[in-house]
């Protein structure tokens, strides 16, 4: 007995669906992972620094900082030229560029120049998330935008568990000037993995079927309501403001929207304290709880690992069981995160209590991250998005201008680290604040 016509029918087309999406996701993980790599190799790198240099801590602190100066001034400009270009070029040009930058770091004879470099790092890298983002964006249905953002997400995270460890023991071995040489080897190699098999647009791509292609765009092209996605969760809904939002189809739109805005501003706050951390979680090992560089780089890993698990679930949560909902993640990140800043003030110096702290800190931090990026993709279309994105990055990454500085300023006057902890948790309160003024659009 043959199948029934609809089932022969069915059987062709899915043979023919691939699944491309995952492979250009990959891809993005790896070249985002080297992003990071790039940039936080400093935090690891500073204690040998200030010894060759002789710095303070706000001199030390600055050097970190000024990355995100020149990180945040690139966001918007290459946000208008990704609208108009697409990723494909721009992208590939970022990552060369940072990749040269980064060697060029280990040659560096004056910390005046270490700190003109790592400006001169962040405007190369700043294109790189606009572009990473804006491919999710354009390559994935919006059910599954915050799962891939969240592993986007992940590969921030992942970096920092592998960089303190291999940065120290190559700072160790062969002098720190050599973490920048060879770190910069694998953004060039990405550079030409990113031209040859990254298109903008799955459109554009001839590893994509019609059928996947189908399957990315069908919000667009199909008007059926997924009910089970759609449906009320209660209380949730009223909390987080769940309700119909009117595009943002408009550059000016864009800029005068107070949930673009706001969600700028809380992204301020999490990067100050994200990159704060990145940057003197090593000092305070080394220098307020007594242990050596090696010791340091494998427990400076701890809020990384934690980060890695939560970007991926936060994602997951977002999706699945918050239904598209994104702000729920933003509030868990803000409120459980501050929690961790008190806790971590007033644990005691025992390697494991602290790894354990340190790791939950940054679990419940990037459990809410893959949201903040996700959220502006359910407010804007797919030709603003990428203006959109690039403001939230633009804004929320002078947070990790700022912070470093600050924090060195804070230990320069006090020698304290606890009052660091706190600041961080206040920064963390003020984002639940903002987080409760904005509106979570409703999503097919």
């Amino acid at each position: 007995m043959g199948l029934p016509e609809s089932k022969l029918n069915a059987v062709p087309a899915l043979k023919k669906k691939s699944s491309y999406r995952w492979v250009v996701l990959g891809i993005i993980f790896l070249v985002y992972f080297v992003c990071m790599a790039d940039r936080t190799n400093i935090g690891v790198v500073l204690p040998f620094i200030k010894e060759d240099f002789s710095l303070n801590n706000f001199q030390a602190g600055a050097i970190a900082s000024f990355f995100f100066l020149g990180y945040a001034i690139t966001q918007i400009p290459a946000g208008f030229m990704l609208g108009k270009k697409g990723s494909r070029g721009i992208a590939t040009v970022a990552i060369l560029a940072f990749s040269v930058v980064t060697f060029l770091l280990g040659t560096v004879k004056s910390a005046t120049a270490l700190v003109l470099m790592r400006l001169g790092l962040g405007i190369t890298e700043g294109p790189a998330p606009v572009s990473m983002t804006s491919t999710i964006n354009q390559w994935f249905p919006a059910r599954e935008k915050a799962t891939a953002t969240g592993v986007y997400i992940a590969s921030t995270q992942l970096a920092p568990i592998i960089v303190p460890i291999l940065a120290t023991w190559i700072a160790i071995e062969f002098g720190w000037r050599y973490v920048f040489f060879f770190f910069a080897i694998p953004g060039l190699i990405l550079a030409a993995v990113w031209y040859f098999f990254v298109r903008s647009k799955p459109e554009d791509s001839p590893n994509v079927s019609q059928a996947e292609l189908e399957y990315i765009r069908q919000n667009e092209t199909v008007s059926d309501v997924y009910v089970g996605e759609q449906k009320s969760l209660g209380w949730i809904d009223r909390v987080i403001r769940y309700q119909k939002v009117q595009p943002l189809t408009t550059y000016k739109s864009v800029f005068t929207s107070w949930n673009i805005l706001g969600n700028t501003l809380t992204y301020f706050f999490m990067n100050s304290v994200n990159y704060g951390l990145l940057t003197w979680i090593p000092m305070y090992l080394v220098n307020e709880k007594g242990y050596s560089l090696m010791k340091m780089g494998l427990l400076a890993s701890t809020p990384a690992i934690g980060g890695l698990i939560g970007a991926i679930l936060g994602g997951v949560l977002s999706d699945k069981v918050f239904l598209k909902r994104r702000k729920p993640t933003m509030i868990m990140t803000a409120v459980f995160a501050a929690i961790m800043m008190f806790v971590v003030t007033n644990i005691p110096n025992n390697g494991v209590l602290i790894a354990i702290c340190l790791g939950l800190a940054g679990f419940f931090l990037n459990i809410g991250w893959p949201a903040f990026t996700a959220y502006p993709m359910g407010l804007t279309n797919r030709d603003t998005y990428p203006v959109a994105i690039a403001t939230v990055n633009s804004g929320g990454n002078l947070g990790g201008f700022f912070s470093p500085m600050i924090v060195g300023a804070m230990l320069d006057a006090t020698g304290n680290y606890n009052l660091a902890f706190g600041f961080f948790g206040v920064l963390l309160i003020l984002g639940f604040v903002v987080i409760l003024t904005l509106k979570e659009p409703v999503q097919n």
